[in-house]
């Protein structure tokens, strides 16, 4: 049951922005739990580099005295990478094309990982 919803929530997130071109829902230790993502891209190089991504940005955020990380954006030529914690044990990733409304893509992410989060019980 939990599978079905966690599916939904990323099909609506990949659905309600044309900008979006992939989701990924990844544990902090690095492991799938679902995604959507383009064929060429690798699930095991996505969840990896995700989790160690969330847990530099932890570590920097954290040493500097900043609380604790609620996003992480990260910009390529090509287009952004946002990452947002879904729960104490999971990391919603998304991948965008360069013209993404970064705004949008914010507010979308963020309401996708209150809605993961809820089915985590969390």
């Amino acid at each position: 049951m939990k599978e079905k919803k966690i599916n939904d929530v990323l099909h609506t997130l990949m659905s309600t922005n044309s900008s979006i071109e992939g989701v990924a829902l990844v544990t902090s230790d690095g492991l799938m739990i679902s995604s959507h993502l383009a064929q060429d891209m690798d699930e095991d190089r996505i969840s990896a580099m995700s989790a160690a991504l969330l847990s530099l940005s932890e570590r920097a955020v954290e040493e500097l005295g900043k609380g604790t990380p609620e996003q992480v954006t990260l910009k390529g030529s090509n287009g952004y990478i946002v990452l947002t914690a879904a729960g104490e044990e999971a990391v919603l990733t998304v991948t965008t094309n360069v013209s993404a409304k970064l705004g949008l893509i914010y507010m979308d992410v963020k309401n996708a990982a209150k809605e993961l989060k809820s089915i985590f019980g969390m």
